[in-house]
C-alpha cells in the first residue's frame, strides 16, 4: 500500500476544519487562490469542503477539483448515501478524488449524538464505506471522538471498515482530550490488532483543545501512523487543529523519527501571510515556525550568543521557512552586543569607550520607548556627540 515506509502524507484540511473558525469564511476564489498554493507547498491531499453543507461548500469542491492537478481532492460526508451521492457529484472533475466518510466511535457520541447502539454504529459503518466505494477507489473513514472511544470496539470497526474497503482510516481525537502517550498507545495498538491494517494507511486528526494536538500527531505517526491532517497556522474548530507547518519542521528537525514528507518548506510563511489575510485571523506573534516573534531576538543573553553563532538559539533557520529573516530586537533587556551590531548596520563602529556612552542612553531611552528604530538610533549617536568621534561607516551587506 505504501511504497516508502517512512513517508508520513499530508493531508490539509485549512478549506474544510480550518473555514469553520467563526468569521473566516471564505469565498470559492479565495479557496481557489489558496489550494493553488497548497498544491505549490506539495501538500498531498487537500481537503476541499463538505460538500452537502452548502451549494457554496459544493462549488468549491467542484472548482478546486478542476484547479489543483497533482492533490488528491477530498470530500468530506456523514455515513449516509445522500451525503455520498452530493459528494461524488462534486468531485466529478477531480484528478484524484476522494471520498471522508465516516461515524461517531465513542459512547458518548453513539448514546448521546446518534441515540444508537455500537452494532447499529457498525453497520452504518461498514454500509457507507461499501456504498462510497462503488463509486470512489480512494475512501478514508473517520472515526469521531476516537480519542475517547473504548480499544476493543475502535479496534472491530476499523477492521471492519478497511474490509468494506476504506484506504485511509482516520482516528481522530476530535476533543483534544488525549495526552500524547494515550494517543500514541492507542495508535500502536490498532497497529498491531487491527488484523488488515496493512491494507490502510492510519492517518491522525488532533484538535488543540488542551494544546497537545501537534504533540499527539506527532506521537501517533511515532507509533506508526503516515497520514496527518490539519490546517496552515493551526487554525480551526474551537482552539484549532494541528498546525501542519509545526509537524513538517518538527520531522525535518529531528531526523532520528526516520519521518519525511514531500513539503517545499520555503513556502511555508508565505501561505501562512495568505490564509492569515483571507480569513481576517491574524497570527499570534508568538507561534511556532511563521509568527512575527518566531525568530526574534531580544534578551540580551540571547541577543549576544546569536551574533557568535546563530545556532545557538537557532534550530531552523528563517529562510528554511520562508521566513524574510531573523532579527535582533532592541528593548531594555538587550545588551551591548545588540547594540553595536544595530549600530555597525546604520554604519556606525564606535571604539568601547563611545559604545558604553551610547548604551547607557540607549537603556535610558529603551526604558521610555518600547519600539527602538533606527531614527532613534542615529539621534542618539548625534546627541552623543559620538560622530566627533574616530569611526568606521560599514557597508550594509
Amino acid at each position: 500500500m505504501i511504497h516508502d515506509p517512512n513517508r508520513v502524507y499530508v493531508f490539509d484540511t485549512t478549506l474544510r476544519d480550518g473555514e469553520q473558525v467563526p468569521g473566516c469564511q471564505l469565498t470559492t476564489p479565495e479557496k481557489i487562490e489558496i489550494a493553488k498554493e497548497l498544491e505549490a507547498l506539495g501538500v498531498d491531499i487537500i481537503e476541499a469542503g463538505f460538500p452537502m453543507s452548502s451549494p457554496g461548500d459544493f462549488q468549491s469542491v467542484v472548482e478546486i477539483s478542476k484547479a489543483v492537478q497533482n492533490p488528491t481532492v477530498c470530500a468530506l460526508t456523514r455515513a449516509n448515501k445522500g451525503d455520498i451521492d452530493v459528494a461524488v457529484e462534486s468531485l466529478k472533475y477531480a484528478k484524484h478524488p476522494r471520498i471522508h466518510t465516516g461515524i461517531g466511535a465513542s459512547d458518548m457520541h453513539i448514546k448521546h449524538k446518534f441515540n444508537s447502539t455500537r452494532e447499529e454504529i457498525l453497520e452504518r459503518a461498514v454500509d457507507a464505506v461499501k456504498y462510497a466505494k462503488r463509486f470512489v477507489e480512494d475512501i478514508e473513514f473517520y472515526a469521531e471522538d476516537a480519542g475517547r472511544a473504548d480499544i476493543n470496539f475502535l479496534t472491530q470497526m476499523i477492521e471492519a471498515v478497511i474490509a468494506a474497503g476504506a484506504t485511509v482510516v482516520n482516528i481522530p481525537d476530535t476533543n483534544g482530550y488525549c495526552l500524547p502517550n494515550q494517543y500514541g498507545d492507542k495508535i500502536r495498538h490498532l497497529k498491531e490488532h487491527v488484523q488488515n491494517i496493512d491494507k490502510a494507511i492510519i492517518s491522525v486528526h488532533c484538535h488543540n483543545d488542551l494544546g497537545l494536538a501537534t504533540a499527539n500527531s506527532i506521537a501517533g505517526l511515532q507509533n506508526g501512523a503516515r497520514q496527518v491532517e490539519g490546517t496552515i497556522n493551526g487554525i480551526g474548530e474551537r482552539a484549532g487543529n494541528t498546525s501542519i507547518e509545526e509537524v513538517v519542521m518538527i520531522l525535518k528537525t529531528h531526523p532520528v523519527l526516520g519521518l519525511h514528507t514531500n513539503i517545499n518548506t520555503r513556502n511555508f510563511y508565505e501561505l501562512s501571510q495568505m490564509v492569515s489575510t483571507q480569513m481576517r485571523m491574524p497570527v499570534q506573534p508568538n507561534k511556532a515556525i511563521v509568527g512575527s516573534n518566531a525568530f526574534a531576538h531580544s534578551s540580551g543573553i540571547h541577543q549576544d550568543g546569536f551574533l557568535k553563532n546563530r545556532e545557538n538559539y537557532e534550530i531552523i533557520r528563517p529562510e528554511d521557512v520562508g521566513f524574510p529573516s531573523a532579527t535582533i530586537v532592541l528593548t531594555a533587556r538587550s545588551g551591548r552586543h545588540a547594540l553595536k551590531y544595530h549600530l555597525e548596520r546604520l554604519g556606525h563602529r564606535l571604539d568601547r569607550a563611545d559604545l558604553d556612552v551610547a548604551y547607557k542612553s540607549f537603556l535610558t531611552l529603551a526604558d521610555s520607548k518600547l519600539d527602538i528604530n533606527d531614527e532613534d538610533l542615529l539621534l542618539l549617536v548625534s546627541s552623543n556627540n559620538l560622530f566627533s568621534q574616530s569611526f568606521e561607516k560599514v557597508s550594509n551587506k
